[in-house]
């Protein structure tokens, strides 16, 4: 994985290079070292606002090829819309809206960060080159040829003229390691199936020991021998076989409790003999939404060297309906020693996550626990695809993942838990089900993996309609969203400065 769009930061009286762009409020008006920088140029902007009638809202670009009076191939002047009303996430789509300018081939873009009233200060700036370099990831290693008016590869300089390029730098650092851990678990969920299996999955996240995370990798024996009969009956009819991966970022004190995260990581799922019909089966490829999440996140801590103490835990499957596989009907005995029968197969990423939570939850004993499931569908026919599922058994955690959901964008929704549905996935002949039926079909699997955290804080974040083929933004152009590295991330830095 590697960047075509490099971006760095020049002090403001840097020449300009290609594209040039600026910024201006609602009222047209540019800040004192644009002005010096357009010259002239300044007039041309007022007259192709009036005539494109360019109001300057905010992501709004005004676009001007060959202006007179500075020799640049392209002017851009992207509107703020009411200064006093920007927050941190307008800069990060100030960032994916130029970005989204740039040609393919090769080019050089210079970004003039400054607003009509100040410069913008260095996290301003650093929100502008997160948000390029978000909008800049393309997944195209496996076309040989492009068609008529696709898009092309687009390689390109950025320099962001600023205040003061030190703290710009500083700034950009922590953030271009998120960046790196977003665009890893993009790379991850939009790999084709046949090579990233559960193996392959497991040998990718072990590239993390480079970075000092702690990475062991538990084969089909070493499940068997923990007794991990729920994980392992999913993925019993495939000829490739399971691993659960347990990766251990140690940037804190050493006698302090974890973080813990786990993720669903179903690296293909037909459904198993309660087999998904045919239409759309391909995008089954992205069931391992929540593990790629975790190995991202995992990533972004380790790169910036985040004081923190943090588990990440996947369980890597395929859930395939061979002769072996996994039958309604059956009953399983999960790592916790609950059992459970199999009402559908296709009910499978609980599975997982029960034996993983649990062992989790008993080996790290975290201070809490939150996992990351491309779970149901259900969740996607109540919140759509512009939040994800919130389920939780504390208040406070799911007050954070509001709060720093609403901050990055990357919004959550709470949804109820409650004794009432536990009857639903009631079993005549085991402990519980695996299905509680159509009626609240997101609750009824929260309120099953609730089973499995052993009374551990614990936030359920259902991601089936965010982490793949969600809407395209101005920070996110791949079906691999990347959905929830920037979210955990944030709250694992809240929680921490929450703490002190």
């Amino acid at each position: 994985m590697s960047d075509a769009v490099k971006v760095g930061f020049v002090p403001f009286s840097a020449s300009a290079r290609g594209i040039l762009v600026a910024f201006c409020d609602e009222q047209l008006k540019l800040g004192a070292a644009t002005r010096k920088a357009l010259g002239a140029a300044a007039e041309t902007v007022k007259r192709a606002a009036a005539a494109n009638q360019f109001k300057g809202k905010s992501g709004a670009a005004l676009d001007i090829l060959a202006p007179e009076g500075i020799k640049v191939d392209r002017l851009i002047v992207i509107g703020t819309g009411k200064v006093t009303d920007l927050k941190e996430k307008d800069f990060l789509k100030f960032g994916g809206v130029l970005a989204g300018k740039l040609n393919a081939g090769s080019g050089s873009m210079t970004v003039i960060a400054e607003l009509p009233d100040a410069a913008m200060g260095a996290g301003q700036a650093a929100a502008i080159a997160t948000g390029i370099r978000l909008r800049a990831y393309k997944f195209d290693r496996y076309k040989t040829k492009k068609k008529d008016g696709e898009n092309g590869a687009v390689r390109a300089d950025v320099s962001i003229a600023v205040d003061d390029v030190a703290a710009a730098n500083k700034a950009f650092a922590p953030e271009s390691s998120i960046v790196d851990g977003v665009n890893l678990a993009r790379e991850l969920v939009n790999e084709p199936p046949n090579v990233l299996y559960p193996e392959e999955f497991a040998r990718r996240a072990s590239q993390l020991r480079k970075l000092g995370v702690t990475v062991e990798v538990l084969d089909v024996k070493a499940m068997t021998k923990l007794g991990m009969g729920a994980l392992l009956g999913v993925g019993q009819g495939s000829a490739r076989p399971s691993r659960t991966v347990i990766m251990r970022w140690n940037g804190g004190k050493k006698s302090e409790a974890p973080v813990g995260f786990v993720g669903k990581g179903v690296c293909f799922d037909t459904g198993g003999i309660s087999i998904k019909s045919a239409g759309g089966m391909e995008d089954m490829k992205g069931d391992m939404g929540g593990a790629a999440c975790v190995v991202g996140l995992m990533h972004a801590l380790a790169a910036r060297k985040a004081r923190v103490n943090a588990v990440g835990a996947i369980g890597l499957v395929e859930n395939m309906p061979d002769g072996n596989a996994q039958r309604p009907g059956d009953i399983v005995t999960s790592m916790s020693g609950q059992t459970i029968e199999i009402i559908n197969t296709d009910a499978e990423g609980r599975l997982v996550l029960a034996d993983v939570l649990w062992y989790v939850a008993k080996k790290f004993k975290p201070k809490f626990m939150v996992d990351l499931a491309t779970l149901t569908g259900a969740i996607m026919v109540a919140l759509g695809t512009d939040h994800a599922g919130l389920f939780s058994n504390n208040d406070e955690l799911a007050e954070r993942l509001a709060k720093v959901g609403l901050e990055t964008g990357e919004k959550v929704w709470r949804m109820p838990l409650g004794p009432e549905y536990d009857k639903q996935i009631d079993s005549q002949f085991a402990d519980m089900k695996n299905t509680g039926g159509r009626n609240g079909g997101s609750i009824t699997a929260a309120q099953f993996l609730q089973r499995f955290v052993d009374g551990t804080p614990w936030a359920h974040l259902d991601i089936a309609g965010t982490a793949m083929g969600a809407p395209k933004t101005e920070i996110n152009q791949s079906w691999g969203s990347g959905y929830g590295v920037r979210l955990l991330e944030r709250l694992v830095s809240d929680y921490y400065e929450a703490k002190k």
